[in-house]
């Protein structure tokens, strides 16, 4: 059965991209010739496909998509907190979760969420490698194993380490963080141990073959991704990401769908730079980033420092946009640190589609703010990205001040009904509709 680039390349529009052209109000043939050039993707395994997926596009022509990271670590969480933190991300708006889980039965964790996830699901295979045989222990046999049973379980795209290579690793020991890439240190620590090229590199044709089955997307990770500001678009970095310009071009030969990650921690200045380069390189494939965290100093609000960052990405280039939490840097992050993140890099990708001027972006704004001019609370409320933060605080802030909340109060309390602009900017229209 042929994968969805296969099937754009030979003009075949599939209900895939229907339902993608649909959902994006685009041009059918438009999404199955995007898909035909790379630059647009359908992650959608057969399998989850057959299930309970509803397939989404994440390419340029789209908008940009969010993804949240949930998963189990070694120190705590368990299955049930985690599908909670999968239906938080989702209700807040996440377009895709990945499952990053160390800790505990993986296989139990990753079937129960894929069973429940109506949106495409990522993992990243090495890490079940490394929990289940030590990184000392692992052999290519295991590798494809354990990609082919979570293939069999329905995962959508993985991400893969392919890029980092062992004659890079020399070109982190001047970083001031090294590696923080949780796969590529692992990597790194096998090839060393081995004195062995990366085993994703030497079976990359293996790992095609199996993804094009079933049509599990790669999404070909940067283990060499800067983890501070002064170790952004450094040699290591540019490196790897011409190794992953390599594995793009390789990955489409075999008919296998491709996304390419990036930084990372990078200053706001050197973003553009950053998209542009990716695509040059890689040909255009989507472009997945974590952030970009534009400063180091705010742990506790790096859903901001990524926001600020993510909106510039997308603006330049990015497809998609991993989302961070507040607890980046701290910890494992709870259900409310996963909605706040979710949220954040909502907003992050609206922002950009509107200022790329995507078609249909701007509307929701629109009628947000004619229902906002017309004192509107219900509709302004329920227009916002998150109604819930915008009805609670707006309830709140009319207790406190010892207003009754009504559908058709004509003031709040920022001003107070005497110096409430927009409800004067309704005296205003009046006043001048009689002269």
């Amino acid at each position: 059965m042929p994968t969805q680039l296969q099937s754009a390349r030979a003009e075949k529009i599939t209900n895939e991209m229907k339902a993608v052209a649909k959902a994006e109000s685009l041009n059918e043939e438009l999404v199955m010739r995007e898909i035909a050039k790379g630059r647009l993707i359908v992650p959608a395994n057969r399998l989850h496909l057959a299930h309970n997926l509803t397939p989404i596009g994440i390419g340029r022509c789209c908008t940009t998509k969010i993804n949240a990271n949930i998963g189990t670590s070694s120190a705590r969480s368990t299955t049930d907190e985690e599908i909670v933190k999968m239906r938080m991300a989702i209700d807040a708006g996440a377009d895709v979760i990945m499952d990053l889980s160390t800790g505990g039965d993986l296989d139990k964790v990753r079937t129960e969420l894929i069973s429940q996830c109506p949106v495409p699901f990522g993992t990243v295979p090495i890490y079940e490698v490394i929990v289940s045989h030590g990184v000392e222990e692992i052999t290519h046999r295991v590798i494809l194993d354990v990609i082919e049973k979570q293939a069999k379980q329905g995962v959508d795209f993985f991400t893969i380490h392919a890029g980092f290579l062992r004659e890079h690793i020399e070109l982190v020991q001047k970083r001031v963080c090294g590696i923080v890439s949780r796969g590529g240190a692992l990597l790194a620590k096998w090839m060393l141990y081995h004195n062995r090229q990366n085993p994703m590199y030497e079976l990359f044709d293996e790992l095609c073959a199996i993804m094009r089955e079933y049509d599990v997307a790669f999404s070909l990770g940067d283990g060499l991704r800067p983890g501070c500001i002064a170790d952004a678009t450094d040699e290591a970095q540019i490196a790897e990401l011409r190794t992953l310009g390599e594995l793009t071009q390789r990955a489409r030969q075999q008919g296998c769908q491709v996304m390419v990650e990036g930084p990372g921690h990078v200053p706001f200045n050197q973003i553009e730079y950053n998209m542009k380069i990716q695509a040059e390189i890689c040909d255009g494939a989507p472009f997945y980033v974590l952030g970009p965290v534009v400063t180091d100093i705010a742990p506790g609000y790096d859903h901001i420092t990524s926001a600020i960052g993510g909106t510039a990405a997308a603006y330049y280039g990015a497809s998609f946009l991993c989302y961070v939490t507040p607890r980046e840097h701290l910890g494992l992050p709870n259900a409310e640190d996963v909605r706040a993140g979710v949220v954040a890099a909502k907003i992050a990708a609206h922002a950009a589609d509107v200022a790329r001027g995507l078609p249909g972006a701007a509307e929701r704004d629109r009628q947000l703010s004619i229902a906002r001019a017309n004192l509107d609370w219900q509709k302004h409320i329920g227009s916002s990205l998150d109604p819930k933060t915008a009805g609670e605080m707006h309830i709140e802030a009319c207790k406190n001040s010892g207003i009754a909340e009504s559908p058709n109060a004509d003031y709040c309390t920022m001003c107070g009904r005497n110096w409430c602009s927009v409800r004067i900017n309704r005296e205003i229209r009046e006043m001048f509709a009689k002269k």
